[in-house]
């Protein structure tokens, strides 16, 4: 079966100034990268939106909360306002039952991780696009945050890749 592609939160606020995860500029070159192979394979692919409240960058109808990539027909958008991409959202219902998943995005440590292990409980078998994510500096940073939620993906039954050798068929 041919992978679906979900693009997690790849959203002007975060890839985009004033505030880009520090890794956009590497991060941004790999999701597009990943992207157009999912488009020239026929794969599926579904864009998450996080819909932010009050103060966030990224409350609906603003240009932080606008999508990075032009959404193309048959690609579905799918809104949340939680972590877990799956949590009160269509989003189970547009995948073949079992079909293998291929997740890039943001942040590492919140969204990709929440939807990643949400998505191995439910059955897919996930593909981390290991530089195709990243979250913002914290306690510690950002680069770290992002292998540390690699590492725990792949201990759950994920499977880690680079962009250049992630394929759709």
């Amino acid at each position: 079966m041919v992978p679906v592609l979900l693009l997690i939160d790849v959203q002007h606020n975060m890839l985009l100034p004033p505030e880009p995860v520090p890794a956009a500029a590497t991060v941004a070159p790999a999701i597009a990268a990943v992207l157009a192979r999912a488009r020239a394979a026929g794969a599926s692919v579904i864009h998450v939106r996080n819909n932010g409240t009050d103060d966030d960058p990224d409350v609906p109808g603003t240009p932080g909360w606008e999508l990075i990539h032009d959404v193309l027909p048959g690609e579905p958008v799918v809104d949340k306002s939680t972590p877990d991409s799956f949590a009160d959202t269509p989003l189970s219902t547009l995948l073949p039952p079992g079909a293998p998943l291929v997740v890039a995005g943001l942040q590492s440590d919140f969204c990709v991780r929440a939807t990643t292990l949400e998505a191995l409980r439910r059955g897919h078998a996930v593909t981390l696009v290991t530089d195709a994510h990243a979250t913002y500096d914290g306690s510690v940073p950002a680069a770290e945050a992002s292998a540390a939620v690699a590492a725990e993906l792949a201990s759950a039954g994920a499977s880690l890749a680079p962009s250049e050798v992630v394929h759709f068929g």
